[in-house]
């Protein structure tokens, strides 16, 4: 029985703590609470230490590396399916420095001959194959996130989306065509 009421006495100045913790720091995120309505203390020191995200510029295009390794963004809508040919978006995010966990979902027109990522990332395919899901953390230090793909044999032309999220907040939408120089 003294066991059961120091359990209690410890959890109830836990909670209180939290709480407390909560109530002095602003927290800059939507609390979602699950079935048990209880978080535990790693959730709400996470949720303490999340910064808001604002976008100053998201683009969407194509990025050519030259010989000496400097990659060369090109904004454009209109992508050539070329085997080898690097699309992709980058999006600045505005007085933002840290660490940041974004999703993105890429859908194409139809299902392409295969699907990879160069690293083994936390990646993702729809069962019907035409929608494929990334999701990155990375360490921002001048504000920009951005991810690329690279045109490979298969890949099919046509009208593509991308859907960029933080937070599982949209923050990016781009809608771009695969074009192919045979018409």
């Amino acid at each position: 029985m003294r066991m059961w009421a120091a359990t209690v006495v410890l959890t109830s100045s836990w909670l209180i703590a939290g709480v407390m913790a909560s109530i002095s720091k602003p927290i800059n995120a939507t609390l979602a609470f699950t079935d048990n309505a209880m978080a535990s203390s790693q959730s709400i020191s996470q949720l303490s230490n999340t910064k808001p995200i604002a976008v100053s510029k998201a683009e969407f295009g194509v990025l050519r590396v030259g010989l000496n390794g400097k990659g060369n963004f090109t904004p454009t809508t209109r992508v050539l399916l070329n085997q080898g040919g690097k699309y992709g978006w980058r999006i600045q995010l505005k007085d933002y420095k840290g660490e940041v966990t974004w999703r993105e979902v890429l859908r194409l027109p139809k299902r392409p001959e295969t699907w990879a990522t160069d690293d083994g990332e936390n990646f993702s395919v729809s069962k019907d194959g035409i929608e494929a899901v990334t999701k990155r953390t990375e360490l921002v230090s001048n504000g920009v996130i951005e991810n690329f793909w690279t045109i490979t044999p298969g890949d099919p032309g046509g009208k593509h989306t991308i859907q960029v999220y933080v937070d599982d907040r949209l923050i990016a939408a781009f809608e771009f065509e695969v074009i192919s120089l045979r018409s």
